[in-house]
């Protein structure tokens, strides 16, 4: 049975005001769609954790630097729905005007992190992503909410955002969710050409492989990547590469 969908914020926090007389733990899934084995592994996890499963699926148009990437990304609302049949229990899809009645004037703003690594490549996205997460932990409420560590700087960011606000939700961090060759599940992979998608396998290979992150920056160049980034930051590699047209994050142990 597919899950009822919600595209009214009001209506939703009608249905969300009757879960709490019975009690219910509440998991959240936040995505923007274009769902694959890595969204499902979130939704897997929070469906064995708790009673009830909130999907939101919105694609946030104020992360967005480029207008053309935001245009392009990918809408598949039904697919999604499919996949996520037997997971959760209600699926938040609001429309954009009624998710920023204020025309983003109100923002949520980080200072350090933020300002670094992908924030440094996409002026003011982390903003927009703040922004929205936040808007929807207050939506939704819920006692947990799942990231993908493939995300990682966006994971360590909206974990300091629930502390510095003292919001009641417990940010649980998933593993990152690969195929057989090592590439990282994202939508974006299915923009690759077919020798694109194999010559993919490198990136996190070198990433895991290479003794310094100015080697591995080095040795993606090498590769015939156009490398954004590589750096070393709290026992963690990331990196940011194109390939074709297509942008790829990653990140790893060290």
């Amino acid at each position: 049975m597919i899950a009822p969908v919600f595209s009214r914020p009001e209506d939703w926090k009608a249905a969300r005001a009757a879960m709490d007389p019975l009690g219910l733990k509440v998991g959240f899934v936040p995505t923007m769609g274009a769902l694959h084995a890595g969204h499902r592994s979130l939704l897997e996890r929070a469906r064995a954790e708790n009673d009830c499963v909130v999907l939101s699926v919105f694609v946030n148009p104020t992360q967005f630097e480029d207008p053309g990437d935001l245009k392009r990304y990918p809408r598949t609302l039904g697919a999604d729905l499919k996949l996520a049949e037997g997971l959760v229990d209600c699926v938040l899809a609001p429309d954009p005007g009624l998710m920023y009645p204020d025309d983003y004037r109100y923002r949520m703003t980080e200072y350090t992190l933020s300002t670094r690594l992908e924030g440094a490549q996409r002026p003011g996205h982390f903003e927009g992503v703040l922004t929205v997460v936040l808007k929807l932990l207050n939506l939704v409420r819920p006692h947990r909410a799942y990231f993908g560590e493939k995300d990682w700087q966006q994971l360590q960011l909206v974990t300091g955002m629930v502390k510095a606000l003292f919001l009641p939700v417990e940010i649980v961090p998933c593993p990152t969710v690969r195929d057989p060759d090592g590439v990282a599940l994202s939508s974006r992979n299915a923009r690759l050409s077919s020798s694109a998608r194999a010559r993919a396998a490198a990136f996190p290979r070198i990433l895991r492989e290479s003794a310094e992150a100015s080697a591995a920056a080095r040795a993606l160049d090498n590769a015939g990547f156009g490398v954004d980034y590589v750096e070393d930051l709290d026992g963690v590699r990331l990196g940011a590469v194109r390939l074709e047209d297509v942008r790829l994050i990653d990140n790893v142990r060290i």
